[in-house]
């Protein structure tokens, strides 16, 4: 990957991480994207959401590819951890404990986040 490249793909994850943690609420609850922004080994991912489940991605486009866990709200203050294939990783009532827990399932090659879709890794 060229500089601009890796320059391109570091905003995109950035505006994202933005949009999350700063914008939305109708999507995922803010917190929940605080904490996991709060991980260094996350913020260089690209985060993902769908239907109120966090995840994140080595790639910014569609199909993503998929690391680490995805974190479900299972009941008010608690939390499911799960790996990409669906595997129960834990379940919590702390979203510290379940972004480390995602953190803790992550490739060491897992990021950060680069152009292009799962397809092209």
């Amino acid at each position: 990957m060229t500089s601009d490249e890796s320059s391109a793909a570091a905003d995109l994850v950035a505006a994202e991480w933005r949009f999350y943690t700063e914008e939305t609420q109708d999507l995922v609850d803010p917190a929940m994207a605080r904490a996991a922004y709060a991980r260094p080994r996350l913020r260089e991912l690209f985060p993902r959401v769908s239907h109120g489940v966090m995840y994140f991605s080595r790639c910014t486009g569609l199909p993503a590819a998929r690391v680490g866990g995805q974190v479900y709200t299972s009941a008010p203050g608690q939390y499911w951890v799960r790996n990409p294939e669906g595997k129960s990783i834990g379940d919590t009532d702390s979203l510290d404990v379940a972004f480390d827990l995602v953190v803790r399932t992550l490739p060491e090659d897992s990021g950060p986040a680069v152009l292009g879709t799962a397809k092209d890794l």
